[in-house]
C-alpha cells in the first residue's frame, strides 16, 4: 500500500515543513519506497533496519557498504548539505516562475554562491523530462536566439561579430521549441540547442518528435521547407502578418517571453556550455504550470533518484583535454 505524500503549498509552509528533519525524512522516504519497505540501494535488500541516532539505515547483508543515508543514489548524493536545505532549495526551483539565481538561494539557505550555483545545477537534473512518444495534433516549431546584444560586448568580440555574417545572431545560441496545443490540461513543450540552422538538423528535430500526419505551423524560414511531405505544413510570414486564423506560433513566442524573462532578469549571463540545463528548468514550470505548488515539487522530486551529477562532469574538467 502507497504511502500518502504531503507537501507545503506555500513557501511560509515550505520554510517551516522543511527546518524538522523528520518530515524531510518521511518525504523522502515515502517517495522512494512508496510500498513503505526499505530496501539497500547497493544490494537490494529488504532485510534494512534505521539507525535513528546516526540517521543513517543499515543493510545486514554482506558487502562492503552496509550503511547508507537517504541521500545515497540520489542527486544529493556526496554533498555534505543536509536535506534541510536541498528540500527547500528544489521547492524553490520549481515554484518561482522566473527562477531563482544562485546569489539568491544562497542568502536564503545560508550557504556560499559557487554551492548554491551547484546545488541548482543538480537540481535542474531532476527538471529533464522524459518524453513519452511524439507530440500528434496541432504542433507549433519556431527558433530563437539566446545570447547578450552585440553593443555590451568586449570591443574584441565585437570585431570578430563585425566579420561574421548575420550580425543580429552572431555569438547567439540557436534554440528550437515544438510546442503541442492543448487546452486541457494545458500545452506542452519540447526545446532543442541547435548547433545549426540547416534543413537538416531543424526537419530532424520536428520529425523525431512529431507524428507523422500531424498539422505543423511554422514561420517562412526556409529550413521548414520539405515538411509537407510528411505533415500539414502551415505557414505563417511574418514580413505580411502574425496570424492567420488558426495559423500562428504565437504560443511559442510567449513561451520565448518567459524563457528570457528568466534569463535576462534572474540569470543575467547564461553560458552556452549550460544552457540546455536552463532550458530543461523552464520547460518543466511551462508545462507543469497547472498544478499546484505541492503537485510541481513532488513532481520534480520523484525523478531526483538514480541519478549523479559531479562537479568534474558539470565543469567540463573531466572532458578530454586537447593537445
Amino acid at each position: 500500500m502507497k504511502r500518502a505524500i504531503t507537501a507545503p503549498e506555500t513557501l511560509q509552509e515550505a520554510i517551516l515543513f522543511f527546518s524538522e528533519y523528520e518530515n524531510c525524512h518521511r518525504t523522502v522516504v515515502a517517495m522512494r519506497w512508496p510500498d513503505g519497505v526499505v530496501r539497500c540501494p547497493t544490494c537490494g535488500s529488504d532485510h534494512v533496519t534505521y539507525l535513528a541516532t546516526q540517521r543513517r539505515f543499515k543493510c545486514y547483508a554482506k558487502h562492503t557498504k552496509p550503511q547508507f543515508s537517504l541521500k545515497v543514489g540520489t542527486l544529493f548524493e556526496d554533498s555534505a548539505l543536509p536535506l534541510e536545505k536541498w528540500l527547500p532549495a528544489l521547492w524553490l526551483v520549481t515554484n518561482c516562475k522566473n527562477g531563482i539565481s544562485s546569489y539568491e538561494l544562497a542568502k536564503a539557505l545560508g550557504v556560499t554562491q559557487p554551492t548554491a550555483w551547484f546545488m541548482l545545477s543538480r537540481l535542474r537534473l531532476a527538471l529533464q523530462s522524459e518524453h513519452g512518444g511524439k507530440m500528434d495534433g496541432t504542433i507549433e516549431a519556431d527558433e530563437t536566439y539566446i545570447g547578450g546584444k552585440a553593443r555590451f560586448m568586449h570591443a574584441s568580440k565585437k570585431r570578430r561579430i563585425a566579420m561574421k555574417r548575420g550580425r543580429s545572431i552572431a555569438g547567439k545560441v540557436a534554440v528550437m521549441a515544438l510546442l503541442e496545443r492543448h487546452d486541457k490540461p494545458s500545452s506542452q513543450v519540447r526545446l532543442h540547442v541547435l548547433h545549426s540552422l540547416k534543413r537538416r538538423e531543424v526537419q530532424g528535430f520536428v520529425r523525431s518528435h512529431v507524428e507523422q500526419g500531424a498539422t505543423v505551423h511554422t514561420d517562412a524560414f526556409h529550413s521548414y521547407t520539405g515538411l509537407t511531405s510528411d505533415y500539414a505544413h502551415k505557414v505563417i510570414d511574418h514580413a505580411e502578418s502574425y496570424v492567420d486564423g488558426e495559423v500562428h506560433t504565437n504560443n511559442c513566442e510567449n513561451f520565448w517571453s518567459l524563457l528570457k524573462r528568466a534569463i535576462r532578469g534572474t540569470y543575467v549571463s547564461v553560458e552556452p556550455f549550460h544552457l540546455f540545463r536552463y532550458l530543461d528548468e523552464q520547460a518543466f514550470r511551462f508545462n507543469n504550470r497547472k498544478m499546484s505548488d505541492a503537485r510541481r515539487f513532488l513532481e520534480a522530486a520523484a525523478s531526483i533518484f538514480g541519478k549523479r551529477l559531479a562537479f568534474n562532469e558539470l565543469t567540463g574538467k573531466n572532458l578530454p583535454q586537447s593537445a
